[in-house]
């Protein structure tokens, strides 16, 4: 079984490029271009050393004794929120602000959601002197405002998108508007394994990092490569892709990815696209996504601004379809109460997308000796303001 992106942009029946006119050349010469540089010697050089010596990896792989005790197997989690800026988002705009500049692009545009993805692509165009414009939906500026405030001090624009549910899906509508009106010279990071090919491939293979590294890492700990279980949370699924990546074709590994369930699945207040979803066209490419019966995109609600997308990324779609990796969700509450539980049995205050995935190891039953990993995906600086309203501290 191919799990991979074939040569037309598709995994299975999802993917592909369905874009105006307007962005064709961009894409196309995205398409052309981007493994010749990205498997260039001196690419590959300079992107390993910023993640060595920028980023801080590898990220440890830590093996998590109090949950291990609570849930009877061996828990560890990938500390992707040791990374620099908070979260695993710096692998790919790390990739993405060096393949621009190969491109000989002057300016980089951006998405973001719970601000990561903003934060790390400000922090690049920092790091390489290039102008940085972020939308973000105005919802989440308020949710995430030490995050608007981080990306204004490392010099980026902040632009907020004011329309629809004045969230993620309405701030990726801006940037590929911009994007539509500045092909020349703009270059734009989307954030997550979402959108025309070739992005959710080329985002996948910068993300790939975390489970290269968690292999061997594995080893070290337990005298396996292979963990039983790998679990990452998901919106668009640009963590849990890179989670997933090296274990793919070895089928023995149970692959789980959480969604937002929001207020419940049946709430009509939810981001859980693949139970709510049917497949479909969004940003660019065919996936699953929440629409009506006449095909408009159906607003999602999350607590997590980074788990608030309406579809997901075309290869978790095609891994939903062919059941390589299960699908789950976790609501509100759960994902709140698990982040509380991490921050007391581990000290560790993960991101409230990271503690979706942590949610769903209270539904989980697992046999002694098994080993599982969780992608930390972020940690929860960005989101005390939301943990503090809900705990009452």
């Amino acid at each position: 079984m191919n799990y991979g992106v074939n040569d037309k942009g598709y995994y299975g029946d999802f993917g592909g490029a369905y874009i105006p006119e307007m962005l064709y050349p961009n894409v196309e010469q995205l398409r052309r271009e981007y493994l010749k540089i990205i498997d260039d010697a001196d690419f590959k050089a300079e992107f390993d050393q910023l993640l060595k010596d920028y980023v801080g990896r590898p990220s440890p792989l830590y093996h998590a004794k109090r949950y291990s005790e609570r849930y009877g197997a061996n828990i560890f989690f990938k500390r992707e929120d040791l990374n620099h800026t908070g979260s695993h988002k710096i692998n790919n705009a790390i990739g993405q602000i060096l393949l621009a500049i190969r491109l000989g692009k002057k300016r980089i545009i951006a998405e973001t959601g719970a601000g990561q993805h903003g934060v790390a692509t400000a922090t690049v165009c920092a790091l390489k002197g290039i102008e940085c414009v972020v939308y973000m939906g105005e919802v989440d500026m308020e949710r995430q405002a030490p995050n608007v405030s981080r990306m204004k001090m490392l010099g980026a624009k902040v632009v907020p998108a004011k329309s629809g549910s004045k969230t993620l899906k309405d701030a990726t509508n801006e940037a590929l508007r911009d994007w539509i009106g500045n092909p020349v010279d703009t270059h734009y990071i989307i954030g997550s394994v979402v959108g025309p090919y070739p992005y959710p491939d080329m985002v996948a293979r910068f993300q790939s990092v975390i489970s290269a590294e968690t292999k061997k890492q594995l080893l070290e700990h337990t005298g396996k490569t292979l963990p039983d279980y790998v679990m990452a949370c998901v919106g668009g699924g640009s963590n849990a892709m890179g989670m997933f990546y090296h274990f793919l074709d070895n089928e023995a590994v149970k692959l789980i990815a959480v969604e937002a369930a929001g207020k419940g699945v049946d709430s009509g207040h939810s981001a859980a696209t693949t139970f709510l979803g049917r497949e479909g066209v969004l940003h660019g490419s065919r996936t699953i996504l929440m629409q009506t019966d006449d095909g408009q995109v159906v607003e999602p609600y999350s607590i997590s601004a980074g788990l608030d997308y309406p579809g997901i990324g075309p290869q978790h779609a095609h891994l939903y379809k062919i059941h390589r990796a299960q699908y789950v969700s976790a609501t509100d509450n759960e994902a709140l109460q698990a982040g509380l539980l991490c921050c007391q049995l581990e000290g560790i205050i993960p991101a409230i997308e990271t503690a979706h995935a942590l949610a769903h190891l209270e539904k989980m039953k697992f046999k002694p000796g098994e080993n599982i990993v969780i992608c930390i995906s972020g940690r929860g600086d960005k989101d005390l303001d939301t943990y503090i309203k809900y705990f009452g501290f």
